[in-house]
This record gives C-alpha cells, sequence and structure tokens, in this order.
C-alpha cells in the first residue's frame, strides 16, 4: 500500500494509517440530512479543495504547508501522496489542477514583511513528486493587494481568471494570465474599478482593501465578479485584453457581510438566467450571511429575485462564525448548489424554483480536535457525485448526497450559454 511513499515520509505514512482509526469518530456528525459520510481524513485546516480524477489537492491556511496531494480512488480511504511547503511569511489557501499542471496562490493576506507573493505553477504529471516549473511575482504589497487570491483555471482558452495585484493599485483586481505556456505565465488584461489605480490619482474610495476583487468566474464570453464590500460586476471578455463592465450591483445585504462569489448558472431555470451570490460571515452577523439569487436575463438590469437564510442549529453546536462562504462552482442539471456555510457545515439547495430556493440536505461535522465548533470553508462536487468538504481548522469529509448527479462538467464552455438580449 505504501510502497510509492519515498523515505523519509514517515509523517504521511502516520497520517494514512491514521484515517482508519479517525474514520468512526468522524462518522458522528453534529447534524445530518440526506447526506452521508463517505470518508474522513485529519488533514490540517484547508481554504480551497480540487479534485480531477483519482486525484484532490488541498490549499492550506497556513504553515508548514501550502499544498496537500491525495490519492482518492478510494474515497473511504483518501491518501496523502505529497506535500508541498509554504513559502516563508506567505500562505498558499488556493489550488486548482489543470491537466497535469497544479496552480497555488501564493498570499500575503494578514500584513506580513516578506515581500513577495503572486502565482505558483507546479508539474503534477507524477503526483508523488510535484515540481515547480513557474513563479509569477506580483507587487502592490504596500497599498493592499495581496497577491492571487482566489482564481479559476479556464482549460479551454489556457487562461487563468485571478485575485491579483500590482504595483500603483489599491487592493486586488482581476487579472488575466495566460498559461498557454505553463513555464512562462504572461498577463494579458485587467480589470479594476474606479479608484483603484493610485498611481495614477484616482482616489481610493475605501480605505485598505475593503475596495477590492474577491475572485472572477468565466461563463462565455463573461466574467462574473464579486467585488467584497463593491457588490459584483458582469464583464465582456469577447477580448480578454480589454475586460469591458457590462453592469455593476452594489446591493449591501443587511447582513453587512462582503460578497464572496458570484456563480453564474449555465442553463435557463423557468425560462431565465440566474446568478447565484453568495456574502462571506466575518462573525456576528445579524442576520449572518446568507446566499442570493439574481435574474440576469437582461444582463444590464440584474434584479434581486429571492434570498436563502439558515437558523443556527437548535443544538448550539453551531456558534462562532456561522453563516454562508462558498458554493462548489458549477449548477448542474439537477439545479443543486453545493454550499460551504462555516459552522453550519455543508448546505445542499435546490434552486428549481429560483423564487424559493430550499434546503434539501446538510451535514454538520464534528468540529476538530481543539477546535470549539466546525468551520467548513470550500466544498467541491467530483465526477462521481462525491462531495469534498473541508474545514479551514482541520478535517477532510468526503459525503454523498443522493440526489447528486455528478454533473460537473466545465463552467466556462466556449458557446454561448445562453440567450442574452
Amino acid at each position: 500500500m505504501f510502497l510509492w511513499m519515498k523515505r523519509g515520509a514517515l509523517p504521511g505514512l502516520l497520517i494514512a494509517f491514521f484515517v482508519v482509526g479517525v474514520a468512526a469518530a468522524a462518522s458522528r456528525p453534529i447534524s445530518a440530512g440526506n447526506v452521508h459520510l463517505v470518508g474522513h481524513l485529519d488533514l490540517e485546516g484547508g481554504g480551497m479543495v480540487d479534485v480531477k480524477g483519482n486525484l484532490a489537492v488541498v490549499g492550506h491556511m497556513g504553515p508548514p504547508y501550502a499544498t496537500t496531494l491525495l490519492d482518492v480512488a478510494d474515497p473511504a480511504r483518501p491518501r496523502i501522496l505529497a506535500r508541498i511547503p509554504v513559502r516563508a511569511g506567505t500562505h498558499s489557501q488556493k489550488a486548482r489542477l489543470y491537466g497535469n499542471m497544479l496552480a497555488i496562490n501564493v498570499s500575503q493576506d494578514g500584513g506580513v514583511s516578506h515581500r513577495t507573493a503572486g502565482l505558483a505553477l507546479f508539474d503534477v504529471g507524477d503526483p508523488r513528486h510535484p515540481r515547480e516549473i513557474a513563479y509569477y511575482r506580483m507587487g502592490g504589497l504596500s497599498t493592499g493587494g495581496t497577491g492571487v487570491h482566489r482564481f479559476q483555471m479556464d482549460c479551454e482558452r489556457k487562461l487563468l481568471y485571478a485575485s491579483g495585484s500590482a504595483d500603483g493599485f489599491q487592493g486586488n483586481f482581476v487579472l488575466i494570465i495566460d498559461i498557454s505556456d505553463p513555464t512562462h505565465p504572461r498577463e494579458t488584461g485587467r480589470w479594476w474599478m474606479p479608484g483603484q489605480q493610485v498611481a495614477a490619482g484616482e482616489k481610493p474610495v475605501q480605505a485598505g482593501s475593503a475596495h477590492r476583487t474577491h475572485h472572477p468566474l468565466r461563463l462565455g464570453d463573461r466574467l462574473y465578479v464579486s467585488l467584497w464590500y463593491e457588490g459584483f460586476a458582469i464583464l465582456d471578455i469577447s477580448d480578454p485584453a480589454r475586460p469591458k463592465l457590462v453592469s455593476h450591483v452594489g446591493d449591501r445585504p443587511e447582513s453587512g457581510a462582503p460578497t464572496h462569489t458570484a456563480l453564474p448558472v449555465g442553463h435557463r431555470i423557468l425560462g431565465r438566467n440566474w446568478l447565484v451570490v453568495f456574502d462571506e460571515e466575518m462573525g456576528g452577523g445579524n442576520p449572518p450571511a446568507f446566499m442570493r439569487l439574481y435574474d440576469i436575463t437582461d444582463e444590464r438590469r440584474p434584479t434581486l429575485a429571492s434570498t436563502f437564510h439558515v437558523p443556527p442549529d437548535p443544538s448550539g453546536k453551531t456558534g462562532g462564525r456561522f453563516g454562508a462562504h462558498q458554493p462548489h462552482e458549477f449548477v448542474g442539471a439537477d439545479n443543486l448548489v453545493y454550499a460551504a456555510w462555516f459552522s453550519g457545515g455543508l448546505r445542499v439547495i435546490d434552486i428549481s424554483n429560483p423564487y424559493k430556493p430550499r434546503e434539501v440536505g446538510h451535514y454538520i461535522p464534528q468540529p476538530r480536535q481543539g477546535a470549539r465548533f466546525a468551520q467548513s470553508n470550500d466544498v467541491f462536487v467530483d465526477k462521481r457525485g462525491l462531495i469534498y468538504l473541508i474545514d479551514r481548522v482541520g478535517g477532510l469529509d468526503i459525503l454523498r448526497h443522493p440526489m447528486t448527479s455528478g454533473d460537473i462538467r466545465p463552467l466556462m464552455p466556449d458557446e454561448k450559454a445562453f440567450p442574452r438580449k
């Protein structure tokens, strides 16, 4: 079972054996409905999980690791294949796979004094021995920039859409990077909000990093961009070198939470086009951060259609940071949204009627030993219909919901996803 492990990899060996020992304990969630546990790994806290075939990657919240590569061929017994150490003074909590390439962010969140940030690319053709092939350095760290935060890989166009930073700008903005030659990534285009290009004399709208891009998502020739405390925007990227603003919605939810994700639905529901918007709970929100649904049939005038809230669990075990964070970034023909809800765990939401979204499943894992509450941070659904839920404090749960189709076609088809006015 462990013949592939290189000499000196004892910590990985111990963790792999430990998985079997903790599976029974992890099978008793705080609360579950219509979702059951398949496998569990007692892994360090993660900010993102991505899966391609039998390979999963987890971007970690902090040292000593940037990324862990996992074999999930047997989802009941996930195994550690390799670890990528974190760069000094940074963290790399985001990771995505594209063929034999792994991309990870290198972020300066937290005001660390080390002056390096950007994007790192690895060859993972042999996932037991990942090899760095490029490092794309970014500036702007003294004016609220962090390097890359969250990003999306576009396998069809060989582009990467990121929340990135540069000298002369305040906070992160939309950065489009060409990765057709992964050993030499290069900028293709950028877009920023008014007030961010301070070197050109623009006046900041808000201090620090409050006025910034969180991350962009592509569907067809559009980018859907969450803008933190500035709502969201829709961009025309038919020419990726020159993104153009289509519309901007500056709605502020009553929770006061910043906008984390703007996820387009790639098919029509009830004859209309839809955008699923997630705000990020920062702690103490009243109400806690929630999900919003916008009708974007007229993309120049997005219209709020409904909201979805989760009440705290009556057990009292879902306190602290309780509220919305991040969905799986694809909505399939089953119209299910899979969402990481911090101490609310996993929520499975049916948007077949976008005017009345309803919950059809949930799973609240036990917090890691020493933690008071679960902190589910990210979720991914693979082609087998398996749901991967990573906790930012610690622990990876692999779950299944009976309605999950496993339809995770790419979010960004080159053909137009739906008619536009």
